[in-house]
């Protein structure tokens, strides 16, 4: 009988010291179940929650540094542009890429001058202007260094009436083709500022970048249909060489209850005078202000300013369609950004990135002297350059830079009559 039991306490002490080796230590379990305190370049193959699902696969790295298409924007002011003193009269806006011909960089822009700031639509005439972008022609600029620049003069003027652009031609980008240059750009049929602004896509063309320009007098990409997003308006084309078609993206604005809706489109051609073809899936970017792209390597890089749910992102599409958000960066974005992109034209299957262009500043004193004048951004968005000073993932703001972002008259007085009612109370 003590055999038995001193056989039976054997078995029960051995099987509880089996049981204990075979459980893990505390610090292995701690191991298995926490997310390593280096972070891994790769997606780890462990659960994960739906933030660090993101991190890896909605980003191309999971550090804003590693990541190609994040960065930061610097701003330089430009030399050799003169603006009368700032009085509004004059304006340089809406840049185009910037191209490298013929030993030096050349840009085109939006350019007024005036007699008078603009008035807005009610009180504008021939010559006062119903906004920044009426009555204007399309200049030039050369550059040797980009960043003092000679004006050479009008590109494109406005052509006289009936022609598509007769109230104004504005908002240009480039386009290089087979040896042939083209500028497209909205043309104005009447004063901006009435709903239903008449501004259809116009292209001229030339056989140096110096001109002389010859208006093909045809609009190239028309707006909508009525009921359509893009019915009204379209703005900023922006071309570029991709799968061996001529890709031109453009923005809209629509809705506007309350507030106007901006999103881009893109249509497509074989010929730079058309036709193009309308994405069906249109619009391909729900956000966004001006548009500008880039070539980046196998797909199409967008810059996302200002407006919609996904302002202030840069995002990707591997076929120039189909956008997902590859980086959010800072509220620093160029307005209307012109890159300096070798590869733009070039049908290339390896965009290789940008890092530095044209863009503009608006409003740049008081609304009375509304105007606009250009600046240069310099970036890290290139897989030739790793500038780690453009990856840093924070801005230093002065308390001043806040406080300019003050509370309105009419929600100091929201408040006011907050703190009164629960006093009365």
């Amino acid at each position: 009988m003590k055999i038995k039991l001193l056989n039976l306490l054997i078995l029960v002490v051995s099987s509880t010291l089996f049981m204990i080796s075979c459980e893990p230590k505390q610090d292995e379990v701690a191991e298995q179940k926490s997310f390593p305190f280096q972070l891994p370049k790769e997606k780890p193959n462990m659960p994960l929650s739906r933030a660090m699902e993101r991190n890896y696969d909605n980003y191309l790295a999971p550090r804003p540094e590693d990541n190609e298409l994040y960065t930061q924007f610097k701003y330089t002011e430009l030399k050799g542009f003169d603006y009368n003193n700032h009085d509004g009269t004059i304006s340089r806006r809406d840049p185009s890429k910037v191209i490298f011909e013929n030993g030096k960089y050349y840009v085109w822009y939006t350019h007024r001058e005036t007699p008078t700031p603009p008035q807005g639509a009610k009180k504008c005439n021939d010559t006062i202007p119903s906004s920044d972008w009426d009555l204007c022609d399309i200049y030039y600029a050369t550059s040797i260094d980009g960043f003092t620049w000679e004006e050479e003069g009008v590109a494109v003027p406005r052509p006289p009436k009936p022609n598509v652009g007769w109230r104004s031609v504005a908002t240009t980008d480039i386009l290089k083709w087979k040896g042939k240059y083209y500028l497209y750009y909205q043309g104005f049929m009447e004063a901006s500022g009435l709903r239903g602004d008449d501004c259809p896509v116009a292209v001229s063309y030339a056989d140096s970048p110096d001109g002389p320009w010859t208006a093909a007098n045809q609009i190239v990409i028309p707006n909508g249909p009525k009921g359509a997003w893009d019915q009204y308006s379209i703005h900023d084309p922006y071309p570029l060489v991709y799968n061996d078609k001529i890709y031109l993206y453009y923005k809209s604005d629509f809705d506007g209850k309350p507030n106007l809706v901006r999103m881009q489109g893109v249509a497509t051609a074989d010929n730079p005078l058309g036709p193009f073809t309308k994405s069906p899936l249109n619009p391909v970017l729900n956000s966004g202000h001006e548009t500008t792209l880039f070539p980046f390597k196998t797909g199409i890089a967008a810059l996302t300013i200002r407006d919609g749910n996904e302002h202030y992102t840069i995002q990707y599409a591997e076929d120039g369609v189909n956008f997902e958000i590859a980086a959010i960066v800072s509220d620093l974005m160029p307005n209307a950004g012109g890159p300096f992109i070798p590869d733009a034209f070039t049908n290339t299957k390896d965009g290789r990135g940008i890092t530095w262009g044209i863009s503009h500043f608006t409003n740049v004193t008081t609304w009375s002297e509304n105007h606009a004048i250009l600046t240069r951004f310099d970036c890290d968005l290139s897989q030739d350059v790793n500038d780690p000073q453009m990856k840093k993932s924070h801005i230093y703001y002065r308390p001043e830079d806040y406080y300019r972002q003050g509370l309105s008259k009419q929600q100091r007085e929201r408040i006011a009559a907050e703190n009164q009612k629960l006093q009365n109370n």
